[in-house]
C-alpha cells in the first residue's frame, strides 16, 4: 500500500495569528533551510525523526544548531497541523504550548 502524503497547515489562533509561522520567520537562513527540508521529508511520509510527546502532539527533531524541534498534530490521515517550533533548550515548555494549542484546535474544529 502506498502511504498517503499529508497536507501541512499552520495552526491559526483566535486572533488569526500563526505561531509556527512567526517562529519560523525569525530563524536565520541556514536554520530555516533545515526546517524546510525536514518538513518536506515529513510531507513525503518520512517520520524517522518523529516521536509522540503526548496529548496528540508529535515532535519532529532536526539535528542542527541548538537542536530545532517542530511540534505538530495529525488531524486524520492526511492533515498535519504545525503548532509550534523551538529548540531542545526549551523543549518541555514548547511541548506544553503545543499541547494547549492542539487542544484548542480540536475544540474549535468540533464547533
Amino acid at each position: 500500500m502506498v502511504p498517503i502524503e499529508p497536507e501541512i497547515r499552520y495552526y491559526v489562533d483566535r486572533n488569526d495569528r500563526a505561531p509556527f509561522s512567526a517562529w519560523f520567520d525569525v530563524l536565520d537562513a541556514p536554520a530555516a533551510a533545515k526546517v524546510v527540508t525536514a518538513l518536506k521529508r515529513l510531507a513525503l511520509c518520512n517520520t524517522s525523526q518523529v516521536k509522540s510527546v503526548g496529548g496528540g502532539v508529535c515532535e519532529l527533531r532536526i539535528d542542527f544548531g541548538p537542536g530545532y524541534r517542530v511540534y505538530f498534530g495529525r488531524d486524520g490521515q492526511r492533515l498535519v497541523i504545525l503548532l509550534a517550533g523551538g529548540t531542545k533548550k526549551r523543549q518541555q515548555n514548547d511541548i506544553d504550548v503545543a499541547q494547549r494549542r492542539w487542544d484548542r484546535y480540536l475544540a474549535e474544529r468540533t464547533k
